[in-house]
């Protein structure tokens, strides 16, 4: 059968592992042991496995095993669909990651047409209540994986608004200058608005066609300007008409980089801010679960589910109702927590994984389901 998961991975000098290897059947998989000793590395790694910095966020250097710092090493064969590749992604002590696909050198975005990873982590509770930036990185995070070509739009827009940004802040007055970087802008921005809009769409039909123990969240875009330019040659006129507002403020004023994503409990009608914690968290478990559907239609399999310290704020109903949907996705999901008995509800649906620290070094040991 066609499927997408992660079959072997082998971890060295990474973090607080200094190697470690998982064989893995395809099933769920619930990683457990006590904070600190080593459970969200691996989901880390896995991570890494697609376009970007991880669900970390990470730089290159801040990944290696330290006091080392030789640099560190992912290797994972990955089942994708009908083919099994051989992946590898590492950086060696102060050099930037690297990719080869089956002992080739390969971009970051060749990850993503292999291979569809989503998460949620922790830090993500406070998505609702946090500033923008967060929602962003979300709402982007989402969309790369309908649209891996969506981080290199992000990556261009942001890099030509920088510069744009250090012109007006240098009240530089050269109208070509600006012309030159608002044009790449409005081609970048342009395509990062087609790119959200279009996932958003996605998550919405995705969540109004199932059937979920998980609330649904209604989702809109909005930007403190008003509605955004539509089409790049709109973006290249908003933008010069904005050069001296924009310079007295020393930042560009309008664009994609000041969106901002609002989410309401549809059923309650009560925006997700205002919810309670459980609340605010099993909605962020539907637009993942929603985000997975989606993408299972796209790309002929489920994504990658990482989900970290995914029990907390969930009771043992909702729990059991998690891996029920996951089970049947057929997804294959990793899965953190501090005991095994939070995954008793999985049963031997799933593998699971013990990892233990005894002075910095984590171990990990397959346990008999």
């Amino acid at each position: 059968m066609p499927g997408l998961s992660v079959q072997e991975l082998s971890l060295s000098h990474f973090r607080s592992h200094i190697a470690g290897r998982l064989v893995l059947d395809g099933r769920p998989v619930a990683i457990f042991g006590a904070n600190g000793a080593g459970k969200t590395n691996i989901l880390e790694a896995v991570s890494l496995l697609s376009p970007g910095r991880g669900l970390r966020r990470a730089a290159a250097e801040e990944i290696s095993r330290r006091p080392e710092a030789l640099g560190w090493k992912v290797s994972a064969q990955v089942k994708s669909l009908w083919q099994v590749h051989e992946v590898e992604t590492r950086a060696e002590a102060g050099a930037s990651r690297s990719v080869r696909i089956d002992g080739k050198a390969a971009s970051q975005a060749a990850l993503g047409r292999i291979a569809r990873i989503v998460w949620l982590v922790p830090a993500m509770d406070r998505l609702w209540t946090e500033a923008a930036e967060g929602r962003r990185r979300f709402l982007d995070r989402i969309t790369l994986s309908f649209e891996p070509g969506h981080g290199e739009a992000v990556l261009t827009y942001e890099k030509a608004m920088r510069e744009r940004n250090r012109l007006l802040k240098e009240e530089v007055t050269d109208p070509a200058w600006y012309a030159a970087l608002e044009g790449q802008m409005a081609e970048a921005g342009a395509r990062i608005g087609v790119n959200r809009a279009l996932a958003l769409g996605r998550i919405a039909a995705a969540q109004a066609g199932a059937e979920t123990a998980f609330p649904a969240a209604a989702l809109t875009l909005t930007h403190p300007e008003g509605p955004l330019p539509e089409g790049a040659d709109a973006f290249v006129e908003a933008f010069a008409a904005g050069r001296r507002r924009d310079g007295a403020a020393g930042r560009t004023l309008v664009g994609p980089h000041r969106v901002d994503l609002a989410a309401v409990y549809s059923a309650k009608g009560v925006a997700a801010d205002q919810c309670s914690t459980g609340e605010q968290k099993a909605l962020l478990i539907s637009l993942v679960l929603a985000n997975a559907r989606a993408l299972a239609e796209d790309f002929g399999a489920p994504p990658i589910l990482l989900l970290d310290e995914v029990a907390a704020h969930l009771d043992a109903g909702r729990r059991a109702a998690l891996y029920d949907e996951i089970c049947a996705l057929g997804a294959q999901a990793f899965m953190t927590g501090t005991g095994p008995e939070l995954f008793d509800a999985l049963g031997t649906r799933g593998q699971r994984f013990e990892v233990t620290e005894n002075e910095g070094t984590s171990a990990i040991r397959e346990e008999e389901t």
